[in-house]
């Protein structure tokens, strides 16, 4: 049992997969020691591409950038068929990491993803891009107010990497957040909740660097080509700018298992994986934050428990 079996920790994420490659680790660390661990998914990730040949059926036609919108490929709130696999991928992901409760936001299917940006799948209306902000926040208030959770991590503004949905589940989750403890906003939707701390997903330079220094000096190399830091979601190039690391070397095994578990869209091999473009990355089970506080202020410090100084 946990020595802090009160701890509640919120995930706000885009896609299925995305919980696993950024927060894996953590998520695996903070459920074995009995913290109440809730993930919340924005999309069921239906653009995304089919790494297994034997899946490529799955797999959606992608538009080209510029291309004019088109009709959707299911109708609005049904599930594609690789939104439905996904869903099971992440189930089978949660479980490798010990946590149970695990909800999309607004239902499943209830925001369709928007695809790369600049694709004529960002215009769908259906598309979480076109979510209005409040209409979606709303239903993240809802978890909020149920859970009340003391920690939640989500992304940086910019998504970590751009990608629509980042950025909007980061919106998203922000606007959640400011409105989760205000009394006037939607009584029926529970009772105020402040969270106390919000984190969004970092990765220093210089570890990034050195796992990629290793993935190259590999001999075999596994891959045929690697990925470059500038790939990596959330870099950050000073670390000074990092305020809590989670050390999750104890669960990387688990890490490596939840992302094998999204086998559409992860390559894993050893302590290392690739994507849909195949090109190598480093398996990272350290895991790095950024407090998201006001501009120029900072924390301080580095913790090493990203429930230190939340409240109880």
């Amino acid at each position: 049992m946990s020595a802090a079996p009160d701890r509640r920790l919120l995930l706000v994420h885009a896609h299925p997969d995305d919980e696993s490659i950024n927060n894996g680790a953590t998520m695996a660390k903070y459920a074995a020691e009995g913290v109440h661990v809730t993930l919340v998914t924005c999309t069921l990730g239906e653009e995304g591409e089919v790494i297994p040949a034997e899946l490529a059926h799955l797999a959606p036609e992608q538009p080209e950038p510029g291309e004019p919108a088109q009709e959707p490929a299911a109708p609005a709130g049904e599930i594609t068929p690789l939104g439905r696999h996904r869903m099971g991928e992440l189930a089978d992901a949660m479980r490798e990491l010990g946590v149970t409760d695990h909800r999309f936001l607004g239902g499943p299917g209830r925001y369709r993803d928007s695809g790369m940006m600049g694709l004529s799948t960002n215009l769908r209306p259906e598309c979480f891009w076109q979510a209005p902000l409040d209409e979606a926040a709303l239903h993240l208030v809802r978890v909020i107010r149920e859970v009340r959770p003391q920690v939640m991590v989500t992304y940086d503004p910019d998504g970590g990497y751009g990608h629509p949905d980042h950025i909007k589940a980061h919106r998203v989750a922000m606007r959640a957040a400011e409105l989760a403890p205000d009394g006037d906003f939607e009584p029926g939707a529970g009772e105020p909740h402040r969270v106390a701390r919000v984190y969004w997903n970092c990765v220093p330079r210089a570890v990034v660097e050195e796992g990629f220094t290793r993935l190259r000096a590999a001999s075999p190399s596994r891959y045929s080509a690697v990925a470059e830091p500038e790939d990596v979601p959330g870099l950050v190039d000073d670390e000074k700018s990092v305020d809590a690391v989670v050390d999750g070397r104890a669960h990387a095994a688990a890490k490596a298992a939840a992302m094998r578990a999204h086998a559409t869209q992860i390559s894993v091999a050893g302590d290392t994986f690739a994507l849909s473009n195949g090109l190598g990355q480093p398996l990272i089970s350290t895991e790095y934050y950024r407090l998201a506080h006001p501009p120029g202020e900072h924390s301080g410090g580095i913790t090493q428990d990203l429930f230190a100084g939340a409240d109880a």
